[in-house]
């Protein structure tokens, strides 16, 4: 069972190694932009609420 797990971390560092990490300007501006779209989708998603609540206020009176 060690064995394995020692096989399983050294196979996982070796993927590390592999990886692209982005950059500085790279991830802050990937912030940004999902900070963003979060921000519209909120906006969104709240209006289309508000408006079945008015539509469904309306309907049930």
């Amino acid at each position: 069972m060690f064995q394995k797990l020692k096989v399983f971390f050294k196979e996982v560092k070796n993927e590390f190694v592999k990886v692209k990490w982005p950059t500085k300007n790279e991830l802050s501006g990937l912030t940004i932009a999902v900070v963003i779209a979060t921000i519209l989708s909120a906006i969104f998603i709240g209006g289309v609420d508000y408006l079945f609540y008015i539509l469904l206020k309306t309907v049930l009176r």
